[in-house]
């Protein structure tokens, strides 16, 4: 969803440089909060005026995104061939 990555900001002088959502001091991760909390769009539009849907909808879609970002390391210590089954 690159055109709602503008909904979040990153500011060093903000939330010590959280992303947050734009025009409020919210922080994606407060927002992933209230939705793992089992908050509804309808829930945190009336609570929180500043925000926008986008920018609910922007933390959600960041968020789903970051497992396929993530790698996998191999263990430290262990010798390369231990990490290596053969067969």
């Amino acid at each position: 969803m690159q055109a709602g990555r503008s909904s979040i900001t990153f500011d060093p002088n903000t939330l010590a440089g959280k992303p947050v959502i734009r025009g409020s001091r919210l922080s994606v991760e407060f927002m992933i909060g209230l939705m793992a909390g089992r908050w509804h769009q309808a829930d945190v539009l009336p609570n929180y005026p500043e925000i926008t849907r986008e920018g609910i909808l922007t933390c959600l879609s960041d968020t789903s995104e970051t497992p396929r970002c993530e790698k996998d390391f191999p263990s430290a210590g262990l010798p390369e061939s231990s990490a290596t089954m053969r067969y």
